[in-house]
């Protein structure tokens, strides 16, 4: 059976879950627990068990993860299962982070622990010297509470400052000031790793630890146990190790030392979506839109998504840009927020509502996201240039997927009667087809880039602004830019 004694809920504010448990009461000692018919399993034991039912059932493993389907995932469920600590190796932003936490929700609900164990205790087989001695006392009166998985999951970000005694342990002077001796075990004050026992442990950037700290994980890797200071101290942990590296930092701002490379039974290479669509349900999972006010929240049409999906892409395939470091994803997610706060500048000034994304809100992404690209040495100067060229490049290639075919000498034709068209990050939809009139096959420019709600004369207006611009990039239409405002003609 599963070692999660609450199977829907769980003890009265014991971390994070469903309703209260009322079914009947919880075992509360060692011996209520063993009548219950508990069983103790490993993490790895219940990772594995966990993951196998949910392959079974069809269920969702990995929640939230984006584009790795049918290459990441294979591997980390052939690690789980294997039984394997993991190292993820990718550029920055390819959600390394966010998949190692996912692995929590592998883990059982909640598990029995010894009450108040530092480090987390099995009841039927504790470890430290505090519990031993409880259990000596005790026996199988020794108390028992459960623990929620979101609680059993530690993580440390590498950093050169990092110690032996962060990650492993140390003599804590105020336990000695109390009247403890020094050749009293419990006088060690425990680091993340053994108060993450019995859970997992994940060491983000692994690389720009020190290469003395990496051999303290040595033992946790291997032998499965810590060693305090110069105690005759022996834990053996249950613990699930992730970490996660630059693949340029083996080289670059540190390495991760080959024994410890080698103790890891799988390394995962990670990669940026390789799908447009990946990237598109990407940007959509992680910008945050929804804003609360009397503006409502703001609307980016998809086709503006689109362009800022390819711009993405293209800014990661551009020889100008330093490939090694990686372009994040977090610079489409910051670019569809910079757009759509840009949209909701111009209704709070104009009153327009809802505020809808306009391609001449494109023009803040730039300035926006530049520094989260790191171009090559002979690009200084030109970075700028480099971006709006992307992303111009990104808008007429969209056009193309969109409106290709369309007869659009309608419009065309309606801008040069009405002589210069002019549009800005101020200037309300409405007033853009006002100076326009009537216009010849809006409707199909509509129902090609997205019909629904294009009742709003700023949904219309974002369609035909798109449109405008796509003329201009294929040399239809012409078009001046100015401070805050754009001129077609």
């Amino acid at each position: 059976m599963s070692s999660a004694i609450p199977s829907t809920g769980g003890p009265s504010g014991a971390g994070v879950g469903g309703p209260h448990l009322t079914a009947a009461p919880l075992p509360t000692t060692r011996g209520a627990l063993r009548d219950s018919g508990h069983v103790h399993r490993s993490v790895k034991a219940e990772l594995r068990d966990n993951l196998l039912e949910r392959l079974r059932n069809g269920e969702e493993r990995f929640p939230g993860i984006v584009g790795f389907d049918e290459t990441v995932l294979p591997q980390v469920e052939r690690a789980v299962l294997a039984g394997h600590d993991i190292v993820l190796l990718g550029e920055r932003g390819q959600g390394k982070t966010r998949l190692i936490r996912t692995l929590v929700g592998l883990l059982d609900e909640w598990t029995p622990v010894v009450t108040a164990c530092e480090i987390n205790d099995h009841p039927y087989a504790p470890v430290c010297g505090r519990c031993l001695e409880l259990e000596a006392q005790l026996g199988d009166d020794l108390p028992v509470s459960f623990k929620h998985r979101s609680e059993r999951f530690g993580e440390k970000l590498a950093t050169p400052d990092t110690s032996v005694g962060d990650l492993i342990g140390d003599i804590d002077p105020i336990k000695v000031a109390e009247g403890r001796t020094l050749a009293d075990p419990q006088t060690v004050h425990y680091g993340l790793v053994p108060r993450s026992n019995r859970g997992i442990f994940s060491v983000n950037e692994l690389p720009d630890l020190a290469e003395r700290i990496q051999v303290a994980l040595l033992n946790v890797l291997e032998e499965r146990d810590i060693q305090v200071r110069g105690y005759m101290l022996r834990l053996p942990l249950d613990i699930l190790l992730v970490a996660s590296a630059n693949p340029e930092d083996y080289t670059n701002r540190g390495r991760i030392i080959t024994p410890l490379k080698d103790r890891f039974g799988a390394e995962v290479r990670t990669h940026y979506p390789l799908r447009l669509d990946d990237e598109l349900a990407l940007m959509r999972q992680e910008s945050v839109l929804r804003w609360d006010g009397p503006l409502g929240e703001p609307i980016v049409p998809e086709y503006l998504i689109e362009v800022l999906a390819r711009f993405t892409r293209a800014v990661r395939e551009a020889p100008q840009v330093d490939g090694r470091s990686g372009v994040s994803a977090r610079l489409a997610i910051a670019a569809m927020e910079t757009v759509a706060a840009s949209a909701v500048r111009r209704a709070a000034v104009t009153g327009e509502t809802p505020p809808v994304a306009r391609v001449v809100d494109l023009t803040a992404v730039v300035p926006a996201v530049r520094g989260k690209v790191e171009f090559d040495a002979l690009e200084e100067g030109r970075e700028d240039e480099v971006l709006q060229h992307l992303l111009r490049r990104s808008t007429a290639e969209t056009f193309r997927a969109r409106l290709s075919g369309l007869d659009l000498s309608g419009l065309q034709q309606k801008v040069e009667e009405s002589g210069p068209v002019e549009t800005g990050e101020l200037v309300p939809g409405a007033a853009l087809l006002a100076s326009l009139g009537t216009i010849p096959g809006l409707a199909s420019i509509l129902g090609r880039l997205d019909g629904e709600g294009s009742e709003s004369p700023a949904l219309a207006a974002s369609a035909v602004e798109f449109a405008m611009e796509g003329l201009h990039l294929h040399r239809r239409l012409a078009k001046e830019e100015l401070p805050g405002r754009t001129v077609y003609g």
